[in-house]
């Protein structure tokens, strides 16, 4: 099996944490909330072992990778940023760009900004949808009242400060809370409750999840706090203005989408109109995938389907 190493380089005049593997054409894997490079163990080797360079940072504001306090500086613009900058201070001229829940978000919009830097993206859990003509807080207002969990994180120090109460605990409950077999549950906050209401208190660990992996991401997060990747919700009204310029924006690069299919981001939608909505967004998508079984953790729940998919579709360009 390929070795995974670790260093850090510096990207977008920050120091940046990177776990990676193997020679070849660069893939970067980007993860979501709340996780890190760690959630890409499974991919690394493999790609790796099929004739990749595979590469996923600590991204900003979490792990061992150097994070600004204002929370300012976590942007869409400066987060395709830090991509862009990386792709660059690995010594590449083009990536395929993976990503997984925020990381997919960060994945379709480098496609979208620098085409000419990807080869091809792969989004994961979050499908591309073009921005919307509303603000997003206001419409989640209306749909979901003041409540919902990305509004709630709105406040700054008040969900970091209750996942903090017990980091494990706080981790366990959300893998296991949304992983496949979980519960279906309504995505807003139980008044008088917290954003950890959402996750029944007594889940044990799911699958594909050990008690190793566990103790990796609570150590971490017990070491930053969760603020970095809160931040990333903060700018949702910003990340609306600035991407004014994209507004109805196609991404054009060859693309896959993967998913579970009891991932709560899509669980109750028709899979047919869902491919039928990315590929008036994305006309060069090659396959909408759904992984049956399967819940958000995409790349942690089915490793080696995920890996495979990227392995092939990469292979393909």
């Amino acid at each position: 099996m390929a070795e995974i190493t670790h260093r850090t380089v510096r990207a977008a005049g920050r120091q940046v944490h990177l776990a990676e593997a193997g020679e070849g054409p660069l893939v970067l894997l980007l993860h979501g909330f709340p996780e890190l490079s760690y959630s890409w163990r499974h991919q690394l080797t493999g790609l790796a072992e099929a004739g990749f360079h595979a590469v996923a940072p600590d991204m900003r504001g979490y792990g061992r990778t150097e994070s600004p306090a204002d929370v300012a500086e976590y942007t869409i613009h400066h987060l395709v940023g830090d991509v862009v900058a990386l792709i660059g201070a690995l010594g590449a001229e083009r990536a395929v760009v993976a990503g997984h829940d925020w990381g997919s978000q960060v994945a379709w919009h480098t496609a979208l900004m620098r085409p000419d830097l990807v080869r091809g993206v792969v989004g994961m859990s979050i499908p591309y949808r073009p921005r919307s003509g509303l603000p997003p807080l206001p419409a989640m207002r209306r749909t979901y009242g003041d409540r919902f969990y990305m509004l709630w994180f709105q406040r700054p120090g008040f969900a970091e400060r209750e996942l903090a109460k017990d980091v494990p605990g706080s981790l366990r409950r959300l893998f296991a809370g949304t992983s496949g077999g979980a519960p279906a549950f309504e995505p807003v906050v139980p008044d008088g409750g917290g954003f950890l209401d959402l996750y029944p208190p007594e889940a044990g660990l799911p699958g594909w999840l050990t008690e190793d992996d566990l103790a990796v991401y609570a150590e971490a997060f017990t070491a930053t706090g969760f603020t970095g990747g809160l931040n990333w919700y903060r700018n949702l009204a910003a990340n609306w203005e600035l991407t004014a310029p994209f507004n109805r924006a196609r991404v054009t690069v060859p693309a896959l989408y993967l998913a579970g299919e009891h991932d709560f981001v899509v669980r109750g939608l028709d899979p047919g109109r869902l491919d039928a909505e990315l590929r008036r967004a994305v006309p060069r998508l090659r396959d909408t995938v759904l992984l049956p079984g399967c819940g958000h953790w995409t790349q942690q729940e089915r490793p080696g389907d995920v890996t495979s998919a990227l392995a092939e579709f990469a292979r393909s360009l």
